[in-house]
């Protein structure tokens, strides 16, 4: 289940950048940063958490139904 959560928020994260980058609300410039800092944050003592808190949210949006 991991992996297709984090496969899952992987590809949904790069939509949305490729989304802002076309509609010019995110410049390439401002992609790359984002994504420079999110690497530079999962070799830190904050990646568990980080990842932690992303599954807790992912298991909160499984649970809404509609």
């Amino acid at each position: 289940m991991t992996v297709v959560v984090s496969v899952s928020a992987v590809l949904l994260l790069g939509v949305t950048v490729v989304f802002f980058v076309r509609k010019s609300a995110l410049r390439p410039v401002h992609a790359i940063t984002c994504t420079m800092l999110g690497f530079y944050l999962s070799t830190t003592s904050m990646a568990p958490s980080i990842r932690d808190a992303g599954m807790s949210f992912a298991g909160v949006v499984n649970g809404i139904h509609f």
